[in-house]
């Protein structure tokens, strides 16, 4: 898929255990046809391969923590169930995408019992290269033989999805990333490729502790869609107050200098990994206005399941801790309806984006022009710009070169 058709395309991101008071497979199948009619893409299923038991985090422990690559684990059903999922979602034009999770297992995974020589170790014993993620051993991609095995894992699984959420892939060596790509693709030359990057100060703190750990860059030459954690990394600087906003404003500037020409960048607000837009946004206009204009920057967009009803509580990812739905806003609904709607309208691959007044960014496309005011400041902005927003329906024309700047997000059609 060329790169301007990536760019359009929103990805909805499900924790199956979470997702529903049941949380199986069977329950989310159900719950598609509401999701497709969000006007989404893909549908990104979270790991649903049995979890381990030796050291789990919790009483549910991680889907992270993987006991078998090729079995579905039976709290969320059986493999029918993801079959009926599959066939559903493609009946509703509906992509799925799963969760790969090659750089570590469970600590009492298949692959331990049948291959240990395939493991990280540490004085002999099995081992992780990050302490804090005490639930898993991390695998050791110096054993062809592992390669071979995860490749012949893919290709089972590329007969049934449509895209592949390859979990911390900096951390698996690229050259292992670029075979398995072109074996699997004789399967499904189809599947779409996301990689998790990891944000630059993690690559480093590996690197300095002699780990291998890849870079966004590497990661493009394989990946068609790579995760924007060194964007992420910047605003999160700005958020605690260690960085202006124009400090992350102009790293957008640097993406599009550092990346080809045809990058493509997972953009977001909140994941799994992440607390909740509407919990670190409080105040709604100013969730409407980061949402939206994360919406229009150049790149794929995700939205994790509750997001669209600006939900504040994060699931646990250890427990069952199904998303109140209940609690959710239906106003903030219709608003990233429309977001999704307009975003497929947009011609936004030559992007300008910047600030126009403190706290105001801009962002200029081929066909639209986007303010917004991401700290909630009255005044106006230097731009000529006449058309209808398409947030709101009304008619939008500068006076003088100037515009006076609400707190609504505006997406002004040309």
């Amino acid at each position: 898929m060329r790169a301007e058709k990536l760019r359009k395309l929103v990805i909805y991101e499900v924790f199956p255990r979470n997702h529903t008071e049941e949380g199986t497979l069977e329950a989310l199948t159900k719950d598609l046809g509401r999701i497709k009619s969000l006007g989404v893409d893909f549908i990104w299923l979270m790991p649903i391969y049995p979890i381990g038991e030796e050291g789990r985090k919790g009483s549910l422990g991680s889907p992270y923590a993987i006991k078998d690559y090729r079995a579905i684990n039976p709290e969320l059903g059986t493999f029918e169930d993801f079959k009926e999922l599959v066939e559903k979602a493609r009946r509703l034009g509906l992509g799925v995408m799963i969760d790969i999770v090659y750089n570590h297992t469970s600590r009492d995974s298949r692959l331990l019992k049948e291959h240990p020589e395939w493991f990280y170790t540490v004085e002999g014993k099995p081992s992780r290269k990050v302490p804090a993620w005490s639930d898993i051993y991390d695998l050791d991609y110096s054993n062809r033989e592992l390669w071979d095995y995860q490749i012949e894992t893919l290709k089972f699984w590329a007969k049934y999805v449509d895209g592949f959420r390859c979990d911390v892939a900096p951390l698996v060596p690229l050259e292992f990333w670029e075979k398995t790509k072109e074996e699997v693709s004789k399967v499904n030359p189809d599947l779409i490729w996301l990689a998790e990057t990891v944000h630059p100060s993690f690559v480093k703190w590996l690197r300095e502790r002699g780990f291998k750990a890849h870079s966004d860059v590497e990661m493009h030459q394989v990946f068609e869609i790579t995760y924007d954690y060194d964007g992420r990394e910047m605003l999160e600087r700005y958020l605690r107050g260690e960085r202006s906003l124009s400090s992350y404003i102009d790293y957008l500037y640097v993406q599009d200098t550092l990346y080809p020409e045809d990058y493509v960048k997972l953009r977001f607000l909140e994941n799994h990994d992440l607390p909740r837009a509407a919990g670190i946004f409080r105040d709604e206009l100013c969730l409407k206005n980061w949402t939206a204009f994360m919406f229009m920057l150049k790149g794929a967009t995700l939205i994790y399941a509750g997001q669209e009803y600006a939900i504040e509580k994060q699931p646990n990812l250890f427990e069952k801790d199904p998303i109140p739905w209940e609690e959710g806003n239906k106003c903030f609904l219709a608003f990233i309806r429309r977001l999704i709607k307009i975003k497929k309208s947009l011609d936004c691959n030559g992007q300008k984006v910047y600030l126009a007044k403190d706290g105001i960014a801009v962002v200029e496309c081929k066909n639209a022009v986007g303010i917004f005011n991401l700290e909630g400041k009255i005044g106006e902005v230097c731009i000529e710009v006449k058309g209808r927003d398409l947030l709101s329906g009304r008619k939008v024309e500068s006076k003088a070169g100037k515009l006076e700047v609400s707190f609504e997000p505006m997406i002004i059609s040309l």
